[in-house]
């Protein structure tokens, strides 16, 4: 998993980092402000990759006293930290320069080069966004895109597919604006255009945010996952009941297991053990991605407010 989001980030940041120099260079030649957006947009996409490989490479730091659990969770803060940079820099410098050139418009001039490089940009722009996609549809497995990306704890490569979504989307607002503005002469369509882009790259840091901050916070692991667990567990001679299964991922690659049952009364301590390291190399065998387990004896939990009510004279 880690190194196909690795190839990914890299085939977009290489595209980014060429696409960014032609479009700031056709943006000081021709006075386009759309192509200034999507300058900004390339350059900013550009830096959000390299975070999102600075926390691939920042998770792979081996556990340590401060941090037992390792720092799987690096990938996740770096990956809110880019959709903050997607909103606050992407977004917002779009949505002032749309404003700015919307009040005082200028007309583009030569729009062949905005042309030239919009399409040059489009082709590579659509390379990183097919190998992105190409490589999420291998992940998702038999669910949906939207289930997938609900689901999915490894946050990289859907928001390098967002952000390249956008892209090709703020791609095809440019060229628009600029082609619109040539031929009805409304030269303040291009100042629109930005304005569009900026809302582009607005309503995709929203959700790229609001998925990565489940994982940031410490969301759980897939219901299939947890109740397989929770199988496994009453599956043991010596467990009577299993209260609760506690599953947290720290990272796309480490699920942390806590596990709270209820064993059969009187049974020997070393049958207990016994039991607990059978679940413990049963569950990591089955799920990989479980690295820690561990297991609580507890009597089997009553509710309390039932008993009352059942008890209460009539």
């Amino acid at each position: 998993m880690a190194s196909a989001s690795k190839k990914v980030i890299y085939a977009a940041l290489i595209g980014n980092a060429l696409i960014a120099v032609t479009k700031f260079v056709a943006s000081a030649m021709t006075g386009s402000s759309a192509m200034l957006a999507e300058g900004i947009h390339s350059l900013v996409d550009t830096g959000n990759q390299v975070l999102l490989l600075y926390g691939l490479h920042k998770a792979k730091k081996p556990p340590d006293e401060k941090f037992p659990f390792g720092h799987g969770k690096e990938v996740y803060f770096w990956s809110f930290v880019v959709a903050i940079l997607v909103f606050a820099l992407g977004s917002g410098i779009s949505l002032y320069e749309g404003v700015l050139h919307i009040l005082h418009p200028e007309p583009v001039t030569d729009p062949l080069i905005n042309y030239v490089v919009l399409a040059f940009a489009l082709v590579f722009e659509g390379g990183a966004w097919y190998f992105a996609f190409r490589e999420f549809s291998q992940t998702k497995g038999k669910f949906s895109y939207t289930q997938a990306v609900k689901r999915g704890k490894d946050p990289t490569i859907f928001m390098v597919l967002f952000e390249d979504s956008a892209a090709v989307l703020g791609l095809v607002v440019a060229f628009l604006g600029i082609w619109l503005g040539q031929v009805t002469g409304m030269v303040y369509l291009d100042g629109i255009a930005t304005f569009i882009i900026g809302l582009i790259l607005g309503g995709t840091a929203v959700w790229l945010a609001h998925e990565t901050k489940g994982l940031l916070i410490g969301e759980s692991a897939n219901q299939e996952v947890v109740q397989s667990i929770r199988d496994m567990a009453k599956q043991l001679s010596g467990v009577t009941h299993v209260n609760e299964v506690l599953t947290m991922h720290m990272g796309p690659e480490f699920i942390l297991v806590n596990l709270s049952v209820d064993f059969r009364d009187g049974l020997p301590s070393e049958v207990v053990e016994e039991c607990v390291a059978t679940l413990d190399v049963a569950i990591k065998a089955k799920h990989p991605l479980v690295k820690r387990v561990f297991v609580e004896a507890e009597a089997r939990w009553i509710n309390v407010a039932q008993i009352t009510k059942g008890s209460r004279p009539g």
